[in-house]
């Protein structure tokens, strides 16, 4: 391949730049603390809380994802209809909206005195400035990562498994679950990884909804930006490299289970 090693070369250099560096000197950052006070800022009841609340929410949202964004992207590819193109619009508005801004929107809505925030509170039900505002809000900015990672592998999909499958009698619900989604599974892991690690790092959207009352809805990448705050830039470095490395870890598992089921399907094949 021409010019692969100028190539090979840029790529490095930008990653290096990009990734590697920021992450060596956030190391360096954290080690500068001594070990027994890197300790007991991990084990600090308020850090590991606000780390177990951001993975459970953002395991829930990328649960609510997965299915709805299924619906979505069968819809956008099996159905022709007016204000489809809209609808697609709508999809990626979370990439391109300020995250601040999509916080303060839902805030407003789902407050006690919002539109849906009250017609819930009349019923004794708050989704604002509680963990399940914090949910809501990573549903909102996680949901197109989903969609759009199904969207084209269903649109490639070949019509004639499905016809296939009518042929020899299968329902439609055996032809969705046995046919359908195991050819799109790695698409919906790819998807759903990506999703969740989004919502992992969500700042914005978040803190204007959340409440962010420590123990209770207060998120670790508050934590971080709290300590920041107080000038404990070593602090704030250690909640964020541990957060990387859980995150990384659950990112590793996520692409092994894709890489397994995509060589399964091509094995398969």
């Amino acid at each position: 391949m021409p010019g692969f090693r100028r190539g090979l070369t840029v790529t490095i250099l930008w990653l290096t730049s990009m990734i590697v560096l920021p992450l060596i000197l956030l190391v360096i950052t954290a080690l500068q603390l001594k070990g027994t006070e890197i300790w007991q800022i991990i084990t600090s009841t308020r850090v590991i809380s606000s780390i177990l609340l951001s993975f459970k929410m953002a395991l829930a949202a990328t649960v609510v994802n997965i299915i709805f964004g299924f619906l979505l992207a069968w819809i956008l590819v099996r159905y022709n209809f007016r204000g489809k193109s809209l609808v697609n619009a709508f999809i990626d508005l979370p990439f391109a909206l300020p995250t601040a801004v999509a916080g303060i929107a839902l805030a407003s809505l789902y407050a006690p005195t919002g539109l849906i925030g009250g017609i819930l509170a009349k019923a004794g039900v708050q989704i604002a400035y509680t963990p399940s505002g914090i949910a809501i809000a990573l549903i909102f900015v996680s949901l197109p990562f989903v969609v759009r990672a199904i969207q084209p592998v269903l649109a490639n999909f070949d019509p004639s498994f499905e016809e296939a499958a009518h042929i020899l009698g299968a329902s439609k619900w055996t032809t969705l679950t046995k046919v359908i989604i195991p050819a799109l599974l790695p698409a919906i892991i790819g998807g759903a990884g990506m999703g969740f690690a989004r919502s992992l790092g969500e700042y914005g959207s978040v803190i204007f909804i959340a409440g962010n009352v420590p123990l209770v809805s207060e998120i670790a990448p508050l934590i971080i930006m709290s300590k920041l705050d107080l000038y404990d830039v070593q602090g704030a470095s250690v909640v964020a490299l541990l957060m990387i490395l859980i995150s990384f870890i659950l990112i590793f598992l996520v692409n092994w289970l894709q890489w397994a089921i995509n060589k399964r399907i091509t094995q398969v094949k």
